[in-house]
């Protein structure tokens, strides 16, 4: 490249920087609008948005920046098909926990047969394992982001920084119940999709100047075993819908029911969108084990304000699935319970367990586990859908499809518990 500085070189450059500062104003007023449109009065006060934030924040949580150059390894140009092909999934045991919240609602109080109560209970003390070690992980990695440029001190101030955010989450649960949570929760998902509408349309507009284009985009050499392996971890990444069931003390079964579609179809979009979109510009990342600050970085091709926007989107990402994590798992041990603890007095003693954890574990190689029992917390919730089926009369053609349904997702789910390898 020669290096003069000619007048006529001068113009175009002082275009271009006219033009990114243009861009930039852009997408920062697409941020502004959407955080001002989630941030209405009238939406925040309604009680079906509050209930669908819940699920929404830990569906789109720590996975979101990640699942891209993933999806890119294991299926290269395929990548939408195989998002699609997983969110299909997901929602398919997500109308498993909807099916679930009227069975088990319908009967409460009545008696029900030993086989459901041991499959509750079961799924019940696995979700919230995987919960606790949830919560820390999130926290931690949130806290691990923001302290990344002190390379010394960092576990040290990381761990500190996650056990005082842990304890004023679990404080001010305790001292004003799920209404505090869920305000925190709203505000910090209200900023984060405000930034993935604004990096949506900074990639679509990308998209539409350079030119829409898979080339370059190449799946690793996986034999298809790792690639289904691989497949069946991510699926774990669009989790967290199953806590609208445990906001049984806040909603009714219809609302939650509604909300929980509502958060799954938004999250659908969002995830489809994002990968399509994205796909193009993946070719400029190395293949490996990127982390979420790639993607962060990547997206510098498409605004120059982008990549800090999606480092505020990535520590919100953090927090609200944190809070949603808390706010379901508070509800499950309520349940448990049977109501003799409350949620408020779970709250402390899950963020209790997530602070030991922070500083008795390697958070990072025990959310493994988490993952895993997830699956399992799933496959439990499937095995009691379709026993409750075939209690009733499948001679219907909807229950029929219904269990046939059921029993797939229960395979899927069996092949996740057994070999899947997590994501990221």
């Amino acid at each position: 490249m020669q290096n003069t500085q000619s007048v006529g070189t001068t113009a175009p450059m002082s275009t271009n920087s006219s033009s990114m500062l243009l861009l930039n104003e852009s997408v920062l007023l697409v941020a502004v609008l959407a955080f001002a449109i989630l941030q209405n009065k009238h939406l925040r006060q309604s009680s079906f948005w509050r209930a669908t934030v819940t699920p929404l924040a830990s569906i789109i949580g720590s996975g979101f920046l990640i699942i891209a150059p993933l999806m890119a390894e294991v299926a290269g140009e395929l990548a939408p098909l195989a998002m699609a092909s997983i969110l299909l999934v997901a929602y398919g045991i997500g109308a498993v926990i909807r099916f679930n919240i009227n069975y088990c609602e319908r009967h409460a109080g009545s008696y029900q047969p030993l086989i459901v109560r041991r499959l509750e209970h079961a799924s019940g003390i696995t979700l919230s394992i995987a919960y606790v070690i949830s919560i820390a992980f999130y926290l931690r990695l949130m806290s691990a982001f923001l302290f990344s440029a002190f390379e010394d001190t960092a576990p040290f101030l990381e761990a500190s920084f996650t056990t005082i955010v842990l304890a004023a989450i679990g404080g001010l649960g305790w001292r004003y119940g799920l209404t505090a949570l869920e305000r925190m929760e709203t505000l910090a998902v209200s900023v984060k999709l405000a930034i993935i509408v604004a990096l949506l349309a900074g990639l679509l507009h990308h998209n539409l100047v350079e030119g829409f284009s898979f080339v370059g985009v190449r799946a690793a050499h996986l034999s298809f075993l790792d690639q289904l392996r691989m497949l069946a971890g991510m699926l774990l990444v669009v989790q967290g819908f199953e806590t609208s069931r445990y906001l049984a003390s806040e909603y009714s079964a219809d609302k939650r029911i509604a909300s929980m579609k509502l958060a799954q179809r938004l999250s659908a979009v969002i995830y489809l969108f994002f990968i399509i979109l994205i796909l193009p510009l993946i070719h400029h990342l190395e293949q490996g084990n990127p982390d979420e600050t790639a993607i962060i970085d990547l997206s510098a091709f498409a605004a120059p304000i982008l990549p800090a926007l999606l480092a505020l989107a990535a520590i919100m990402s953090q927090f609200s699935a944190a809070v949603a994590d808390t706010v379901g798992a508070g509800g499950l041990l309520e349940q448990e319970s049977d109501q003799r603890l409350s949620s408020r007095t779970a709250y402390l003693g899950i963020v209790g367990s997530a602070i030991i954890l922070i500083w008795v574990t390697d958070i990072f190689a025990i959310i493994a586990f988490a993952s895993r029992a997830f699956a399992l917390y799933y496959l439990l919730q499937t095995l009691l859908g379709i026993w409750v089926i075939c209690q009733g009369s499948v001679a219907s053609i909807k229950e029929g499809l219904r269990l046939m349904c059921f029993v797939t997702m229960a395979g899927i789910l069996t092949f996740a518990v057994l070999f899947a390898l997590p994501a990221g």
